[in-house]
């Protein structure tokens, strides 16, 4: 049997762990070397300047490429600066398409450096197909999404984006940070380019910071090596040990915290407070059926409205186990509140226009017990409603 014979769970194992052939020691030593030496004048090794090439980057990058079933994989300092780089493989005069539903980190980006490289974006809702089809123009090479879409978990066809950008010639950019390789792989539903901000899910544990490209050609994957060595932007070797060890438990990790999630998402449909709940593996959730069409779970972020910033503040303040802070994917519970975290950058209209109401808050779910959050969330709801009765605010 070949590795690829193998299921995600035996791969996410047998990709990182690769046994020194020296000293037999399991774990790829951590080579803390910015130069190596060359044999000689006319004949260099693999491996001259850690920027270019480092063996334990390798094994990192290969492991992710192998998960997501691509040719070649590639670890970056950030995932902001993986998905700068996957838009600076666009050339000045360019056109992208950009969902409309996406990270505001990547907003930024799009809307305030993009246009200074001469590259022109729109964004669409990508789902709707006419609108789609209506976006292209003779210069455009991407369509870049996001699928489930942060922080409402709107789910992208991937299949029928893939269709029309293949049809015009462009190419399809996939962020799959919610999912990770363990619950869908857009690679496989024809995508050329597959993002991940490593620091997520698959470090999850809230210690580094990382980005991850794969891609699905060797001729993509050139474009994106030059543009890694010529920028530099390469994640650090240590941080390239801690990411393998972090993926080795990426299977367990996931599943328990999309089983979390699914709970918790049920449970707040039934709260009174709770005006809306966003999980794609609710059964009537908007894009249940697409979802499960192309990934195997909803997975381990949802977002649920208060109605309210107050509301917000008073929660946030009551809830003991779930940590009030930026980012996802860790082993630890995390809230966050994307109007004044990740989606800052937009203003109320464009928020609202999104779907992001002053109410929403997003909930990355951990591997803490179920029950214990359910009880911990029923407490702080409690008091909200108890300050809404008696018309003082909670907590004074």
């Amino acid at each position: 049997m070949s590795l690829s014979d193998f299921s995600d769970a035996t791969k996410v194992i047998k990709t990182t762990t690769k046994p020194d052939p020296a000293t037999g020691a399991l774990n790829p030593p951590i080579q803390l070397s910015s130069t190596l030496e060359q044999k000689d004048l006319d004949h260099f090794g693999k491996y001259d300047y850690t920027r270019s090439g480092n063996p334990t980057r390798d094994v990192l990058e290969d492991s992710i490429a192998e998960l997501e079933h691509g040719t070649r994989g590639f670890a970056f300092a950030t995932g902001m600066a993986a998905i700068s780089t996957a838009f600076l493989t666009l050339h000045q005069g360019d056109h992208v398409i950009v969902t409309s539903d996406v990270y505001g980190g990547t907003f930024r980006l799009v809307t305030e450096l993009l246009p200074n490289y001469g590259i022109e974006y729109d964004f669409v809702d990508c789902n709707d197909p006419a609108a789609l089809e209506a976006a292209f123009k003779s210069n455009t090479k991407v369509v870049y999404i996001e699928t489930p879409a942060n922080p409402t978990l709107k789910v992208t066809d991937i299949r029928q984006v893939v269709e029309i950008a293949h049809k015009h010639d462009a190419l399809v950019f996939a962020d799959n940070t919610f999912m990770t390789p363990i619950f869908q792989k857009p690679l496989d539903l024809g995508v050329d380019l597959v993002l991940h901000s490593g620091t997520k899910f698959l470090a999850g544990h809230s210690d580094i910071l990382a980005g991850l490209i794969v891609t699905k050609t060797k001729e993509l994957g050139d474009a994106v090596y030059f543009i890694q060595n010529a920028m530099g932007a390469t994640l650090g070797i240590s941080d390239c040990w801690l990411l393998l060890r972090g993926i080795k438990t990426l299977g367990i990790r996931v599943k328990a915290e999309a089983s979390n999630a699914l709970a918790l998402a049920k449970w707040f449909e039934d709260q009174p407070i709770v005006e809306k709940v966003d999980y794609p593996g609710l059964d009537d959730f908007e894009g249940h059926d697409v979802q499960f069409s192309q990934a195997t779970s909803g997975g381990a972020v949802l977002s649920f409205d208060i109605g309210t910033e107050d509301n917000v503040r008073k929660l946030v303040k009551e809830l003991k186990i779930p940590v009030f802070s930026v980012s996802l994917g860790a082993v630890e519970s995390i809230i966050s509140y994307p109007p004044k975290m990740s989606h800052a950058e937009l203003t109320a209209d464009e928020r609202h226009e999104r779907g992001i109401g002053d109410g929403l808050l997003r909930l990355s779910v951990g591997v803490e017990d179920v029950d214990d959050l359910k009880a911990d969330f029923a407490q702080a709801f409690a008091k909200i409603a108890a300050g809404e009765k008696a018309g003082s605010p909670v907590g004074r």
